[in-house]
């Protein structure tokens, strides 16, 4: 199902940038815009934004459904190895026995007499 629906998704993402960049131009930005071409006039500018309206919400949606997907399929397995396992990273606990204890101190050693 997600699969589908993430094939559907990039569909809609490359249709939805051909769209846009079908659009006239407004200021030497990239659309093909300038002289006249098979889609001018009032009319195709009106059935370019409405269409470009109708793929962003579809976008939009298949978005939300992808994400709603991927949460509902729970933990999914590390990159780092399994958790905890040999391979992987040891989550972090608190020690389980005694603090070690500081080895003593060396005295220091004695210091030779100064002369005079």
């Amino acid at each position: 199902m997600s699969t589908v629906l993430l094939l559907i998704h990039v569909m809609i993402a490359l249709a939805l940038v051909g769209v846009i960049l079908l659009q006239r131009s407004e200021g030497g930005a990239l659309g093909i815009g300038g002289g006249g071409g098979f889609m001018t006039g009032r009319s195709a500018g009106n059935a370019l934004t409405k269409t470009t309206a109708i793929l962003a919400a579809s976008f939009f949606a298949s978005s939300l459904a992808l994400s709603i997907l991927a949460g509902q399929h729970g933990a999914t397995p590390s990159i780092l190895g399994p958790a905890g396992g040999a391979g992987g990273l040891a989550p972090l606990q608190a020690p389980s026995g005694p603090a070690p204890v500081a080895p003593p101190a060396t005295p220091a050693a004695p210091q030779a007499p100064q002369s005079k």
